[in-house]
């Protein structure tokens, strides 16, 4: 029997691996040390490109989460009563035009009840104390909550367990970055008076700080607002009273917070790992990066990453593949996308803290302008639902037809058609057009038999299964793509 995969940490990173190795029938082992749920918000969007990415695992997982959270489309930036800027989504290509407000507590609870219904429970109170690996596999000593320890066997290990974690400690690897000498409040809140609807999004930029309100249900609120420079004592969350006053000051007038479901105080890391992968361990999410709440990727970009390494390990795990440079893509990638992530979210931060008087009123007349040119806001749009992710220097890009998409490139799902990469076997899936001619031979088991349709109607393209463009060319030129796949093959072995 396959060893299993140990997944440390039951978070959304860690719940998103375990799902999706799950539907690929690769074993799963899910350890947390935590002895129950939080039920806080804490992450509260999800952006279209994961919504896309979670459709793959089937049985409704998108459509449940869509269910159950708000519907955001369009985002405000106001300094003091002077708009901004007013983004909007609508014009994303995408089956999910809009970000989903939705508490991190609601996220997790519809993938623990999906991975449930494949047979995997997270073990929680369950704590890894230490671990060795080899060539053939890792040997982990896992403490449960009665204080017995087990030592238990596993192929892989995935590190999902945040931004202390235990597993990079142990690995000795670095987490470089800074932090923000600033401390910021966030709590949910009930509220009346906020003058944009429920579809709407608000970031306030003031002299003290900024002020943002995120939707999460009518009358309901997520305020994030920076407090200022650190004294050096750990941050504390603002009173109730406190909160009301910042609202006053930097907000519209006329908001009144009914109460408040939960508050807390942070300081703002930007730091990364130095590298993604250590041999049979591969770190995900808050684990490997941590950056600024701006713009509200953190969630989203973790569980992108798992996505990502799911489907090659399962190719692996599955003798499917072979190839060294399948595992060997995931730090490349993931981690170049990590560091836009927190540069991006950088950006953003030092652009809502700017104190210099002068510097505000140049920041808001140049952003004005900026702000309302329709390429600069469509870069927007792509950057923040993630839409625009790719993977331009991925060591797994085939070459690019000069009149078609490049390699890396995320491709949109065509309404109607069933997810690239959906199913129980990661395949790749193959487009071709009206003139492309038949394949010269099998193309065995690393693709869906089906040959779909290219939309534009020329050139042959090989897509991914997590949805990313691996290699295109033009009609009749098959052996490029044959060649590809012969490459992830097991040595010795052709198209089955």
């Amino acid at each position: 029997m396959t060893e299993p995969v140990l997944i440390v940490g039951a978070g959304p990173v860690g719940l998103t691996m375990a799902l999706e190795l799950a539907r690929y029938r690769v074993p799963v082992r899910l350890v947390d040390q935590m002895t129950e749920r939080a039920y806080t918000s804490r992450a509260v969007a999800l952006w279209p490109r994961t919504l896309e990415l979670l459709e793959r695992a089937g049985d409704g997982v998108s459509a449940e989460l869509v269910s159950r959270g708000n519907k955001v489309t369009v985002a405000n930036i106001i300094a003091g009563a002077e708009p901004i800027a007013r983004i909007e989504l609508k014009d994303v290509v995408t089956p999910y035009p809009f970000a989903l407000m939705l508490p991190q507590s609601g996220t997790e609870g519809v993938l623990g009840r999906h991975l449930a219904e494949r047979g995997v429970r997270p073990e929680l109170g369950v704590r890894l104390v230490d671990f060795t690996q080899d060539e053939e596999g890792i040997t982990a000593t896992l403490r449960h909550p009665g204080g017995s320890e087990e030592t238990a066997r596993f192929g892989w290990m995935v590190a999902c367990d945040g931004a202390h974690s235990v597993v990079r400690h142990r690995l000795g690897l670095a987490f470089e970055g800074d932090t923000r000498g600033d401390d910021w409040g966030q709590g949910d809140f009930h509220m009346t008076g906020v003058p944009f609807p429920v579809n709407e999004l608000a970031t306030y930029w003031h002299e003290e700080g900024p002020l943002v309100l995120f939707p999460m249900a009518p009358g309901r609120y997520r305020l994030i607002a920076g407090l200022g420079s650190s004294t050096g004592a750990p941050p504390a969350a603002p009173s109730f009273e406190a909160f009301q006053a910042i609202l006053d000051r930097r907000g519209p007038g006329g908001i009144v917070l009914q109460d408040a479901v939960w508050t807390s105080a942070f300081r703002i890391n930007e730091r990364q790992v130095e590298r993604y992968r250590s041999d049979r361990v591969f770190l995900a999410g808050d684990a490997a990066h941590v950056h600024s709440p701006a713009g509200g990727q953190g969630m989203n970009t973790g569980m992108q990453d798992a996505i990502n390494l799911a489907w090659k390990l399962a190719l692996v795990i599955r003798g499917l593949s072979t190839a060294p440079a399948l595992l060997d893509s995931y730090d490349p990638e993931r981690r170049a996308v990590g560091a836009g992530v927190i540069a991006a979210s950088g950006r953003l931060t030092r652009m809502a803290t700017i104190q210099n008087t002068l510097a505000r009123r140049i920041r808001n007349a140049l952003m004005q302008f900026v702000l309302g040119l329709a390429p600069v806001q469509h870069a927007l749009e792509g950057s923040l639902t993630e839409t625009s992710t790719r993977y331009d220097d991925s060591p797994l890009n085939g070459v690019s037809w000069e009149a078609g998409p490049r390699a890396g490139s995320r491709m949109p799902p065509i309404e109607g058609e069933a997810p690239y990469g959906a199913g129980d076997t990661p395949r790749f899936t193959l487009r071709a057009g009206a003139w492309a001619g038949e394949p010269p031979g099998p193309l065995g088991d690393l693709v869906d038999p089906v040959i779909r349709a290219n939309p534009v109607d020329g050139g042959i393209e090989l897509v991914r299964p997590d949805g990313y463009l691996a290699i295109s060319v033009a009609d009749g030129e098959w052996e490029p793509i044959l060649g590809y796949l012969n490459h992830f093959r097991p040595a010795g072995t052709g198209p089955a």
